[in-house]
Protein backbone atom coordinates (compact mmCIF):
# COMPACT_ATOMS: atom_id res chain seq x y z
CA UNK A 1 0.00 0.00 0.00
CA UNK A 2 1.52 3.48 -0.75
CA UNK A 3 2.04 5.50 2.25
CA UNK A 4 -0.37 8.68 2.30
CA UNK A 5 0.93 12.01 2.03
CA UNK A 6 0.45 13.81 5.69
CA UNK A 7 -2.77 16.40 5.03
CA UNK A 8 -2.72 17.34 8.04
CA UNK A 9 0.77 18.77 8.50
CA UNK A 10 1.58 17.24 11.76
CA UNK A 11 3.91 14.69 10.72
CA UNK A 12 3.42 11.30 12.87
CA UNK A 13 0.25 12.27 14.55
CA UNK A 14 -1.28 13.49 11.04
CA UNK A 15 -0.31 10.65 9.25
CA UNK A 16 -1.70 8.00 12.00
CA UNK A 17 -4.59 9.61 12.05
CA UNK A 18 -5.27 9.89 8.50
CA UNK A 19 -4.75 6.33 8.71
CA UNK A 20 -7.26 5.60 11.47
CA UNK A 21 -9.68 7.41 9.40
CA UNK A 22 -9.26 5.66 6.13
CA UNK A 23 -9.41 2.61 7.87
CA UNK A 24 -12.72 3.23 9.80
CA UNK A 25 -14.25 4.52 6.32
CA UNK A 26 -13.46 1.61 4.42
CA UNK A 27 -15.20 -0.89 8.13
CA UNK A 28 -18.08 1.21 8.31
CA UNK A 29 -18.71 1.49 4.32
CA UNK A 30 -18.54 -2.39 4.55
CA UNK A 31 -21.14 -2.83 7.45
CA UNK A 32 -24.45 -4.15 5.24
CA UNK A 33 -27.34 -1.68 6.13
CA UNK A 34 -29.98 -3.11 7.27
CA UNK A 35 -30.99 0.14 9.53
CA UNK A 36 -28.74 3.71 9.80
CA UNK A 37 -25.67 4.03 11.23
CA UNK A 38 -27.72 6.94 13.33
CA UNK A 39 -30.06 3.93 14.14
CA UNK A 40 -26.88 1.88 14.94
CA UNK A 41 -25.58 4.23 17.16
CA UNK A 42 -28.70 5.47 19.06
CA UNK A 43 -28.94 1.47 19.91
CA UNK A 44 -25.23 1.14 21.21
CA UNK A 45 -25.63 4.27 23.21
CA UNK A 46 -28.57 2.54 24.83
CA UNK A 47 -26.49 -0.36 25.29
CA UNK A 48 -23.49 1.05 27.07
CA UNK A 49 -25.76 3.92 29.00
CA UNK A 50 -29.02 2.74 29.90
CA UNK A 51 -32.37 4.45 29.26
CA UNK A 52 -31.94 7.58 27.87
CA UNK A 53 -34.68 10.74 27.37
CA UNK A 54 -35.38 11.29 23.36
CA UNK A 55 -33.79 14.86 23.85
CA UNK A 56 -30.43 13.15 25.36
CA UNK A 57 -30.22 10.90 22.26
CA UNK A 58 -31.18 13.19 19.71
CA UNK A 59 -28.27 15.57 20.64
CA UNK A 60 -25.94 12.87 21.00
CA UNK A 61 -26.75 11.73 17.10
CA UNK A 62 -26.25 15.59 16.42
CA UNK A 63 -30.24 15.59 15.12
CA UNK A 64 -33.18 17.18 15.83
CA UNK A 65 -35.52 16.25 18.41
CA UNK A 66 -38.19 15.49 15.64
CA UNK A 67 -36.14 13.13 13.92
CA UNK A 68 -35.10 11.38 16.47
CA UNK A 69 -38.41 10.63 17.54
CA UNK A 70 -39.41 9.42 14.46
CA UNK A 71 -36.35 7.20 14.61
CA UNK A 72 -37.26 5.72 17.81
CA UNK A 73 -40.80 5.37 16.87
CA UNK A 74 -39.35 2.84 13.86
CA UNK A 75 -37.22 1.18 16.43
CA UNK A 76 -39.82 0.71 18.41
CA UNK A 77 -42.43 -1.13 15.66
CA UNK A 78 -39.10 -3.08 15.23
CA UNK A 79 -39.36 -4.74 18.67
CA UNK A 80 -35.41 -2.95 19.53
CA UNK A 81 -36.49 -0.26 21.87
CA UNK A 82 -39.56 0.62 24.63
CA UNK A 83 -40.66 4.11 25.44
CA UNK A 84 -41.40 4.12 29.26
CA UNK A 85 -42.09 7.17 31.74
CA UNK A 86 -39.25 8.54 33.06
CA UNK A 87 -39.68 8.06 37.20
CA UNK A 88 -37.73 10.85 37.82
CA UNK A 89 -40.12 13.29 35.84
CA UNK A 90 -43.76 11.21 34.93
CA UNK A 91 -44.09 14.17 32.11
CA UNK A 92 -41.20 12.84 30.59
CA UNK A 93 -39.95 9.21 28.48
CA UNK A 94 -36.87 6.57 28.31
CA UNK A 95 -36.06 5.12 26.06
CA UNK A 96 -34.71 1.61 26.49
CA UNK A 97 -33.67 -1.52 24.46
CA UNK A 98 -35.29 -4.37 24.62
CA UNK A 99 -34.34 -8.03 24.41
CA UNK A 100 -34.33 -7.88 20.83
CA UNK A 101 -32.29 -4.77 20.72
CA UNK A 102 -29.57 -5.77 23.29
CA UNK A 103 -29.48 -9.11 20.67
CA UNK A 104 -29.00 -7.11 17.93
CA UNK A 105 -26.28 -4.76 18.95
CA UNK A 106 -24.45 -7.84 20.58
CA UNK A 107 -25.07 -9.59 17.58
CA UNK A 108 -23.99 -7.03 15.05
CA UNK A 109 -21.36 -5.94 16.87
CA UNK A 110 -19.91 -9.74 16.83
CA UNK A 111 -20.15 -10.30 13.21
CA UNK A 112 -18.49 -7.03 12.69
CA UNK A 113 -15.79 -7.76 15.05
CA UNK A 114 -15.38 -10.72 12.97
CA UNK A 115 -15.01 -9.19 9.57
CA UNK A 116 -12.25 -7.45 10.73
CA UNK A 117 -10.48 -10.29 12.31
CA UNK A 118 -10.64 -12.13 9.16
CA UNK A 119 -8.53 -8.98 7.59
CA UNK A 120 -6.35 -9.79 10.75
CA UNK A 121 -5.34 -12.83 9.69
CA UNK A 122 -3.78 -11.84 6.27
CA UNK A 123 -1.58 -9.44 8.08
CA UNK A 124 2.01 -10.59 8.38
CA UNK A 125 3.01 -11.91 11.31
CA UNK A 126 5.28 -8.83 12.15
CA UNK A 127 2.29 -6.34 11.76
CA UNK A 128 -0.19 -8.30 13.72
CA UNK A 129 2.85 -8.01 16.63
CA UNK A 130 2.86 -4.36 15.82
CA UNK A 131 -1.36 -4.14 16.77
CA UNK A 132 -0.85 -6.26 19.36
CA UNK A 133 1.45 -3.70 21.37
CA UNK A 134 -0.62 -1.04 20.00
CA UNK A 135 -3.40 -1.99 21.89
CA UNK A 136 -2.85 0.04 25.41
CA UNK A 137 -2.73 2.97 23.17
CA UNK A 138 -5.64 2.28 21.09
CA UNK A 139 -7.57 1.50 24.17
CA UNK A 140 -6.42 4.85 25.72
CA UNK A 141 -8.01 6.12 22.65
CA UNK A 142 -11.18 4.77 22.88
CA UNK A 143 -11.45 6.03 26.42
CA UNK A 144 -10.59 9.78 25.30
CA UNK A 145 -13.05 9.94 22.23
CA UNK A 146 -15.95 8.08 24.40
CA UNK A 147 -15.36 10.51 27.27
CA UNK A 148 -15.54 13.75 24.87
CA UNK A 149 -18.44 12.04 23.60
CA UNK A 150 -19.79 12.09 27.29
Amino acid sequence: MARREDESGDGAIGATADALYALMSDFVRQIPRDISMTAVSTLAMLRSRGPQRVTTLAGAQGVAQPTMTAMISTLERAGLVVRRHDPDDRRATLVELTDAGEAYVVDRKRRNIARIADYLTGLPEEHMSALVAALPALHRLDALARHRVS
